[in-house]
């Protein structure tokens, strides 16, 4: 399936650009791109293509949840109250209600223009024991044609030296051995054009240092990515220094001797820790509208910001998909936070470039993709703008990321691109 596309406006890296073609071999990969004279382009007019967003952390299930959890009667709530409330709904799915509300989530973050997602994924039984629900996770990407990264998980403890009880019986693994060898049963069914996998120790939480360690020494002898959640809460920060004595960063680093990994969301990260995870190469996933959502906290980004690269976005919880509002809340948190404006500027004092990076390049350092640029030999995965949109009436090329990231929404995405095959959002033109 090789194909030549020209729209009005491509997304290069250093700006929108006119007359840009971009060749897509039969892998679905970017064979070329420039201007390259090729009489046969489609031509896709009124359209901006950008990178496709990678989304490095999504719990699709959680979708499900929507128009819950929003009302207090008894007071004010708190993320460990909201967890009561996904139990809740984990002790209600099966396999064909999961494949379902996974469905969903992944059909809606292409809507969004997201092409490729990281399922960090702990909902493995349907009955004790049985895995099944392993497989409808792909099975739903498979359904909405997404790139995905099911980034599996480990969980074999409620708290540090705690059992697993009521629903997460739901999430266990039992050995690390176990572990792998579910990863090595599930690698079979995964398409090779578009999916993969990665290892997830759920936290400290629900891994030991010693499973996390063996954990991570396997996913690097497998050249495969490892997140995990780190510091979301204070009470997880709390519970790791009453029983192994430091913070969950510090146990986390010390067990995997340095290494990198993705931390998700590092609300509560220590300056002395972020220096630390940062000089071993870490990831930070941040999720702002579920952080938000959940009252977690603002974290403090200036030294994620200042190692270049290292800031990737996800859904999480899926209350509200929008790729568009998570950038802008990545800059808008961090603005609250400071009281200023400009909070995460490039080197020509632009915002908009490093919320795109975090959006694209930087999802896709996080879960191992060769995706998230316009660039010979990396995937054709693309999101593409109607520039006819009546939010960005009258914004010239050379202000319309600004416009994308700080002025609009969903509605400007007129479909996606995912290995070069197209797919329009619903009620919008088809190019």
């Amino acid at each position: 399936m090789s194909a030549v596309l020209e729209p009005d406006l491509t997304w290069t890296g250093a700006g929108f650009e006119p007359r840009v073609q971009i060749a897509i071999d039969d892998a679905g990969r970017i064979d070329d791109v420039g201007s390259l004279g090729r009489p046969e382009a489609s031509r896709l007019n009124r359209i901006a293509l950008l990178p496709g967003f990678v989304n490095a952390h999504s719990h699709a299930f959680q979708r499900g949840l929507r128009g819950y959890g929003e009302r207090f009667p008894a007071g004010t709530g708190s993320f460990w109250t909201w967890r009561e409330a996904m139990y809740s709904l984990v002790g209600s799915l099966d396999r064909t209600t999961l494949r379902r509300l996974s469905t969903r989530a992944f059909t809606e973050m292409r809507d969004a223009g997201i092409t490729a997602v990281g399922e960090f994924h702990y909902v493995h039984h349907e009955r004790q024991g049985d895995f099944a629900l392993d497989e409808a996770v792909l099975e739903a990407a498979r359904d909405a044609g997404i790139r995905l990264v099911v980034l599996y998980c480990y969980y074999a403890t409620s708290a540090p030296g705690r059992s697993l009880d009521g629903a997460q019986l739901r999430f266990a693994t039992t050995s690390v051995d176990g572990f792998w060898q579910r990863i090595d049963r599930l690698s079979p069914m995964l398409d090779p054009a578009t999916q993969s996998m990665g290892a997830a120790p759920h936290s400290i939480r629900a891994a030991s240092p010693e499973d996390i360690r063996a954990i991570h020494q396997e996913a690097v002898r497998r050249g495969l990515p490892m997140h995990l959640h780190v510091e979301e809460q204070r009470r997880e920060i709390e519970e790791c220094r009453a029983a192994y004595g430091r913070t969950p960063m510090a146990v986390v680093l010390d067990a995997v001797e340095d290494g990198a990994f993705t931390a998700v969301h590092c609300t509560h990260t220590a300056n002395e820790d972020m220096a630390r995870f940062l000089a071993a190469g870490g990831v930070g996933c941040l999720c702002p509208l579920t952080e938000g959502n959940l009252g977690d906290g603002v974290p403090h980004l200036a030294r994620l910001h200042a190692a270049g690269g290292r800031l990737a976005l996800g859904t999480d919880s899926n209350a509200r998909l929008s790729m568009l509002e998570d950038m802008r809340w990545l800059e808008y948190g961090q603005r609250l936070r400071g009281e200023l404006r400009g909070a995460l500027p490039d080197s020509e004092g632009a915002v908009a470039p490093t919320l795109l990076a975090a959006a694209t390049t930087g999802g896709a350092r996080a879960l191992n993709l060769r995706a998230g640029r316009i660039a010979p030999g990396w995937w054709a995965d693309f999101a593409a703008v109607d520039l006819a949109a009546p939010s960005l009436a009258d914004v010239p090329a050379d202000r319309l990321l600004d416009a994308l990231v700080f002025g609009a929404g969903n509605e400007v995405i007129a479909g996606t691109y995912v290995g070069g095959k197209w797919r329009a959002t619903m009620g919008t033109m088809t190019p």
